[in-house]
C-alpha cells in the first residue's frame, strides 16, 4: 500500500484541482463583495459571537476589511495562475479562516470544507505543472505527482459526504423526511415542479434519494465503469439543491471540486494533450505519519457529539464541524430576562436591541450562542452603569416541525456560564416523539 501510495502518477488533475479551486474562490469572494454581505455581516453588526478559543479574532476596521476581501480575491486567483503559488495559497488559508473566525454565527459546512482544503494545499506542490510558476522556473516543473497527493484531496471531499450520509441515518430524516417536508412545502410557487413539493412522497423519496446519493457517490465516481453516470448524477443532484434550497455556494463546490475521484489524466485526455512519462517511484519519502493522524482525526472528529448526551439536532454539542448538511430546522424566539443583583430591579431585553436580525435568528437555536448574548447582554448593562446583573434566557424552539419546547434552563443565569467540553448541564433535553408535521401527515 505505501508503494502505491507514493508511486507517481499524472499532476494534470492535480493541477486542475488547483485551477478550479482558485477560480471558484475568486469567483465567490466578488460575489460576495458585490453582494453588499460584508457591510450585512461584519460592517453593520455591533456585536459578534466567538468560537471558544479565539475569542482574540476581531473584526478589522471597515477600510481593512474590504482590502481583506479584496486580497483573498487576488490571492486565489494567484493560486489558480499557479503564480507565487506557496506564498498565495499560505496567504489565502490565513486569510479566508480569519474571516470564518470572526463571527460563529456565519458558520457554514462549506466555509470549513474551504479553510481544511486550502490548508491541505499549503503542503501540496500543486503549482507543478500547468502554472505559471512551473514558466517561471521550469527546473521546479513535474509532470507527475506521488499518488497519496491525490488520494488526500480525495479523502477530503469523501468525508463530507460520508459524514454527511451517517447525519442522514436518523429518523427525521429517513423516518419523517424532516426537514424536507417543511423545506419543500415552502418551494410550491416554483414552475412546473411547484405543485409537486407538498406531495408527502415526494418529501420520502427526495430524502432517500439524499441520504443514498452521500452513501454511494464516492464508491460510483472511482469505479470507471460508473463515472460518467454519478457524475452526471452530481450535477443533477446539486442542480437540485441550488434551485430548490438557499445553500450558497455548497452545491458549485461539489460539483467544481468532485472530478478530483476521475483518472488523474482526466484533464489532458479532456484537452488532448500528450501524456507524460511515468518514471519508477520517486525515492522521495513520504509524509505517512502526518497524512495518517491527519485523516484519522478527521474521520473520528465529527462523531464527537456521540460523547455527549442527547439529541445533537437539539443540543448543538457537535453540530459544528460535523458535515451535518440540512438535516435539521430550528425555529425559535429568544427574551432575555435581566436582574439585577443589587437593587432587584428587572428588565426583558429583546435581542434585536443589539443583534442584527441575521444573527439574533442564528443564536435562537444554539445554546452556546445564547450563552454568549446573555454574557453581552450583561455587558452591556455593566456598561451603562447598571451594575452586576444576572441574565436568564427564555428560549422557546421548535425543531424539525415539532412543538416548541424551553432549550435552555430559564433558571440559570447564563452570564456567569463558560463554555467547557464537558455536557452542559443547563441545556433542556430535547423534545420527544416524532414531529407535528410527520403526525398530521399519516
Amino acid at each position: 500500500m505505501t508503494e502505491r501510495l507514493r508511486a507517481p502518477v499524472d499532476a494534470a488533475a492535480l493541477a486542475a484541482f488547483r485551477i478550479l479551486f482558485g477560480l471558484l474562490m475568486c469567483a465567490g469572494t466578488l460575489r460576495f463583495l458585490l453582494s453588499g454581505w460584508v457591510a450585512e455581516q461584519y460592517v453593520r453588526p455591533a456585536h459578534f459571537f466567538k468560537y471558544p478559543g479565539f475569542e482574540w479574532v476581531v473584526v478589522p476596521p471597515e477600510p481593512a476589511l474590504y482590502a481583506l476581501f479584496g486580497a483573498l480575491a487576488v490571492l486565489a486567483l494567484m493560486v489558480a495562475l499557479g503564480l507565487f503559488y506557496r506564498v498565495a495559497i499560505v496567504l489565502f488559508c490565513l486569510g479566508f479562516s480569519y474571516v470564518q473566525l470572526m463571527d460563529a454565527t456565519n458558520y457554514l459546512n462549506h466555509y470549513y470544507f474551504i479553510a481544511l482544503v486550502s490548508f491541505v494545499m499549503c503542503f501540496l506542490p500543486l503549482h507543478a505543472t500547468w502554472s505559471l510558476d512551473a514558466r517561471r522556473r521550469p527546473g521546479m516543473a513535474r509532470p507527475t505527482l506521488p499518488a497519496w497527493m491525490l488520494w488526500l484531496l480525495r479523502f477530503q471531499v469523501a468525508t463530507v459526504y460520508f459524514h454527511a450520509a451517517l447525519a442522514k441515518a436518523q429518523p427525521d430524516w429517513l423516518l419523517h423526511a424532516q426537514p424536507l417536508r417543511l423545506w419543500l412545502a415552502a418551494r410550491t410557487d416554483l414552475p412546473v415542479i411547484g405543485p409537486w413539493l407538498d406531495e408527502t412522497w415526494v418529501a420520502y423519496a427526495m430524502s432517500w434519494a439524499g441520504f443514498l446519493y452521500d452513501l454511494t457517490i464516492v464508491g460510483f465516481l472511482l469505479w470507471r465503469r460508473t463515472r460518467v453516470f454519478a457524475y452526471v448524477t452530481v450535477l443533477v443532484f446539486h442542480g437540485l439543491t441550488h434551485a430548490l434550497f438557499d445553500i450558497g455556494m455548497f452545491p458549485f463546490i461539489m460539483v467544481t471540486l468532485t472530478p478530483v475521484f476521475f483518472a488523474p489524466d482526466w484533464p489532458r485526455r479532456l484537452l488532448r494533450r500528450p501524456a507524460p512519462v511515468i518514471a519508477a517511484a520517486p525515492a522521495a519519502r513520504w509524509p505517512a505519519v502526518a497524512v495518517t493522524v491527519w485523516c484519522v482525526f478527521h474521520a473520528l472528529f465529527p462523531l464527537r457529539h456521540f460523547a455527549w448526551p442527547g439529541d445533537v439536532l437539539w443540543n448543538e454539542e457537535g453540530m459544528r464541524w460535523s458535515w451535518k448538511v440540512m438535516v435539521r430546522e430550528k425555529s425559535g424566539s429568544v427574551t432575555f430576562h435581566v436582574r439585577s443583583r443589587e437593587t432587584g430591579r428587572a428588565w426583558q431585553v429583546n435581542p434585536l436591541r443589539f443583534l442584527q436580525w441575521r444573527q439574533a435568528s442564528e443564536m435562537a437555536g444554539q445554546p452556546d450562542l445564547i450563552a454568549q448574548a446573555a454574557r453581552m447582554v450583561a455587558g452591556d448593562f455593566r456598561a451603562r452603569g447598571f451594575g452586576d446583573v444576572e441574565v436568564r434566557a427564555e428560549a422557546w424552539v421548535s425543531l424539525n416541525g415539532r412543538a416548541p419546547a424551553l432549550l435552555v434552563d430559564p433558571d440559570v443565569d447564563l452570564s456567569r456560564v463558560e463554555w467547557t467540553w464537558a455536557p452542559a448541564a443547563w441545556i433542556r433535553p430535547g423534545p420527544e416523539g416524532p414531529p407535528l408535521a410527520a403526525m398530521a401527515g399519516r
